[in-house]
């Protein structure tokens, strides 16, 4: 079975607390808020494309447990193909994540479980699928080398390819040049280029930076309150940010908007056309509580974009 996109990386379940303040060490706070949902940057990422409107397969791996059962109920009602392999040795992954009651923003702590041992030999598992995908996307919650072989996999195809490279790390140029298209946020193009960035013009330095060391087509530099800056050889385009509502939950914006630039990439629209369809996402996707559960869907961007 192919896809238009295929996305590498690994689920967790988000186990989210809403209180005034981080505990400090030796200390307990009362919340005003749990929930329990699904989570991991590539399956909110899978949620977010398949709920926009893409032909979705992941690729990742679960323990035969109850977190694994939870990944594939949300992934079948998003309408995303799994193309999980079961390891009934480990756990499905989970994530503790602190949200600031008062503005929404939040602090993580991810145990990947078995995703943690997602290898070359997994993607190599799926390489039909990846070669005949129009995008191959990865983040970098997985194994360093999974996710290489994941881009390497898809350039083999003639997939254009997308690192989000989030969580930030070092990467070798080496690897920078097997992508098409990378979506740092301001922290990690900060973490990859070694400039700060703190507005649009440092944001387009560090996308320049990238774009030197070897990404093939453009470095989108996602800025939160500030929308997004696609940086390519011939154009700058800056996508101001929209508001779909008060914002509750900032968790999963930034998968939201890379699943939406998925979208509208393998849909071939234009940067500027792609850069309003992945904000939009975003925009939606930060007014409701949760991670996957918060993705809008077709018709919620279409209608936002209309009134936008």
């Amino acid at each position: 079975m192919t896809h238009d996109i295929v996305i590498l990386g690994v689920f967790v379940a988000d186990t989210a607390y809403r209180a005034a303040r981080l505990p400090r060490m030796g200390e307990t706070l009362i919340g005003s808020g749990f929930s329990l949902g699904p989570g991991g940057k590539g399956s909110n990422q899978a949620v977010a494309a398949a709920r926009a409107g893409g032909d979705v397969g992941y690729l990742t791996k679960l323990g035969d447990d109850d977190f694994g059962a939870m990944a594939r109920e949300i992934w079948a009602e998003a309408g995303v193909t799994s193309l999980a392999t079961i390891d009934p040795t480990g756990f499905t992954g989970a994530a503790f994540i602190f949200v600031d009651e008062a503005t929404g923003q939040n602090a993580i702590i991810i145990s990947p479980g078995v995703g943690g041992t997602i290898a070359p030999a997994d993607v190599a598992a799926q390489a039909g699928a990846v070669r005949s995908a129009k995008i191959v996307m990865t983040q970098l919650e997985q194994p360093l080398d999974a996710a290489e072989a994941m881009l390497r996999t898809g350039r083999e195809g003639g997939a254009a390819t997308i690192l989000n490279p989030a969580p930030a790390q070092d990467l070798p140029d080496a690897m920078l040049s097997l992508c098409d298209y990378v979506t740092p946020n301001e922290t990690e193009a900060e973490g990859l280029t070694g400039i700060a960035v703190t507005d649009l013009a440092s944001a387009e330095a560090a996308a320049r930076s990238l774009l030197a060391r070897g990404v093939r087509k453009a470095a989108i530099v996602t800025l939160g309150e500030n929308g997004a800056l696609w940086v390519d050889d011939t154009r700058v385009v800056h996508s101001p940010p929209m508001s779909a509502g008060p914002v509750v939950d900032t968790t999963g914006a930034g998968d939201a908007f890379n699943g939406g630039l998925a979208v509208a990439l393998a849909e071939g629209r234009s940067p500027d056309d792609a850069m309003r369809f992945a904000t939009a996402t975003a925009a939606l996707s930060v007014t409701r509580p949760g991670t996957a559960q918060a993705m809008p869907t077709r018709a919620e961007i279409e209608a936002l974009l209309a009134g936008a």
